[in-house]
């Protein structure tokens, strides 16, 4: 900063630029009276009067003057210097003879004035007082000046420090203004000399304190004991509470002998509260805390009257895989499971059932006081649909009913006819005509299908059905249509090693041995071919139709065998027959019911 350039010309002592002879005056009668060495001895007294100054450093000086625009301040130098009085803004009513302190910029510029500064005499004693502060770990006051972004300004001798919001107390701080125009004890921590940055700590001081507290406590911990702290934060694991200095964690399973998800449904920042001291750690000094302990169990006061068999009405508090949770008190919960939500035998997911939150009513299936475990069902508050009215009657043999598909396996499906009676469907039983490997070719799940019932065990609950039972069985119609030696124009529609599948007429397939696809000429009957078959074989029982080409045309084919050597041969032909042909597949149910009408009728 600039000095004022202004002199008072009646404190200034000029000097010359050479040196002042007294000789040149003696003629005169300036000196008259004095000896050379008396007027030497003068010339030593008042060099002795000033002082010898180094520009660059703080020094103190009197004020000697006050005027409207400047200071002025002796420091013991040949000249006085000039402050501008804007640089006392800070002093009230400055006035001759008070002392300060001046920064010497200059001994002596163009003008040969000598330039002072008190403003960076103060910054310059400001920065030598904080260092000694941080050398001295010595405390100092401050004032919180204005908030800034991650905490506080704070001046300190006129320099600016900043305050992080993490040094202002040992627990967490919401809120920075209220600390604004607020006077703070402060410890110097950091000084960085190249951006003239000093950061303080007002949180080691409190720590300080707070050791003998610290130890105190951990001296006197005991598990068991009862203290009273401030929640300083909160997770969603648990929250952590000031015990005066020592820090402890309230885990969320210690809170409440309720479920909650997170703290703040019972707990807020700030708050005072009591808690027990469940475990600690000398070493590492982690101290678990618990506030459910504090109160009695809720198993423990639970009514004598609760028993096996008890009606009880809770609330869901949990929904998994496996079942549900139903709270009946805070901290007492008992296991529905899936199985017993509903008397079906096809498990469903437990959500399709309850919801978190929905209060319900459940019966006591097992109840275990000591192991503070219980077992619930839904299921018993309606009877058992197999014992409830005659199930024998209304789901006699040979009744017909309808269901809807619950689930689909390789053997078969099974259909749910009412809630809690389900039925099998055997794959074997869903077609006379078609050949079906899985249900799924048949039906899918949610389907409606209409059912006969083939076998019922009422004490096992074990309920037999059948599809294609609602029909009569075609191959008696069949029997009549293809019988032993009867001639059909039928297509090859596949061959492999052991022979070929044929279609035959009404959609029918029948299968013909290699020997037995020979042809007049010599040749094979290939895929695709329409050629005359003969009946070779017919089993009603086993669906299975066996035909010959070769026996069109040779007249040993024709004639008939040995009755022993009969079943021989068609042992042979049906050891040669492949899977396919041994289950084959017809056409629709409905045009071999036409079939049949037709025969009857030309009877």
């Amino acid at each position: 900063m600039t000095l004022g350039k202004r002199v008072n010309q009646s404190r200034i002592i000029m000097s010359s630029t050479k040196e002042f002879n007294w000789d040149d005056f003696s003629t005169k009668g300036f000196g008259d009276g004095y000896s050379k060495e008396q007027r030497a001895q003068m010339e030593a007294m008042y060099a002795g009067t000033l002082s010898e100054i180094t520009e660059k450093e703080v020094i103190k000086g009197v004020v000697v003057g006050v005027n409207d625009k400047d200071v002025i301040i002796n420091i013991g130098f040949k000249s006085d210097g000039l402050v501008p009085l804007s640089e006392f803004r800070d002093v009230a009513g400055i006035k001759v003879g008070d002392e300060v302190d001046v920064f010497i910029e200059e001994q002596e510029n163009a003008l040969g004035q000598l330039i002072l500064s008190r403003k960076k005499a103060k910054i310059v004693r400001a920065w030598h007082d904080i260092e000694a502060a941080l050398e001295n770990d010595s405390v100092i006051e401050g004032l919180v000046k204005r908030r800034t972004k991650g905490g506080l300004i704070v001046d300190i001798y006129g320099v600016e420090a900043f305050l992080p919001g993490s040094q202002i107390d040992v627990k967490p701080i919401r809120d920075f203004d209220i600390y604004v125009g607020k006077k703070m004890e402060v410890k110097v921590v950091k000084i960085n000399h190249t951006n003239d940055n000093v950061v303080v700590s007002h949180k080691v001081l409190i720590e300080k304190d707070l050791e003998k507290q610290k130890a105190e406590i951990l001296n006197n911990l005991e598990k068991g004991q009862v203290l009273e702290g401030v929640i300083k934060n909160m997770t969603n694991f648990g929250v952590f509470i000031d015990l005066g200095g020592v820090d402890g964690l309230l885990h969320i399973t210690d809170i409440s002998w309720g479920r909650i998800n997170h703290p703040e449904e019972v707990l807020q920042l700030d708050q005072k509260v009591q808690v027990v001291v469940l475990d600690f750690d000398d070493d590492k000094r982690r101290i678990s805390l618990g506030m459910k302990q504090l109160s009695a169990h809720p198993w423990d006061s639970l009514a004598s009257s609760l028993e096996v068999g008890s009606r009880v009405k809770g609330k869901i508090v949990n929904v998994a895989d496996y079942g549900a949770f139903l709270e009946l008190a805070p901290g007492v919960e008992g296991l529905i499971h899936v199985s017993e939500m509903s008397w079906s035998q096809h498990l469903r997911n437990p959500a399709d059932f309850v919801k978190v939150g929905v209060e319900i009513e459940a019966v006591v299936l097992t109840l275990d006081k000591d192991e503070r475990k219980m077992s619930l069902g839904i299921k018993q508050l309606t009877e058992d649909p197999w014992t409830k009215g005659d199930m024998s009657a209304k789901y006699a043999v040979g009744t017909k009913h309808k269901g809807v598909v619950r689930n689909l396996t390789n053997f078969g499906l099974f259909l749910e006819l009412e809630e809690g009676i389900d039925g099998l469907v055997h794959v074997s039983d869903l077609s006379w005509t078609k050949k079906i490997k899985h249900p799924s070719e048949f039906v899918k799940v949610g389907d409606e299908l209409a059912v006969a019932v083939l076998e019922l065990d009422v004490e096992n609950r074990r309920l037999a059905l059948g599809h294609k039972q609602l029909e009569e069985n075609p191959w008696d119609t069949f029997e009549t249509l293809f019988p032993i030696g009867s001639v059909h124009k039928c297509i090859v529609n596949s061959k492999n090693d052991k022979g070929a599948v044929l279609e035959l007429p009404y959609g029918l397939e029948g299968f013909a041995t290699v020997k037995n696809l020979e042809k007049e000429d010599g040749s094979q009957v290939e895929v695709g071919e329409s050629v005359d078959f003969k009946v070779a074989e017919f089993s009603k029982d086993d669906k299975r139709i066996v035909l010959s080409h070769t026996a069109m045309f040779k007249e040993e084919a024709k004639a008939p065998k040995k009755a022993a050597a009969a079943p021989a041969k068609k042992k042979e032909e049906a050891a040669e027959l492949p899977a396919q042909a041994e289950k084959s597949t017809f056409g629709d149910i409905d045009a071999l019911a036409e079939l049949k009408e037709k025969m009857e009728g030309k009877k």
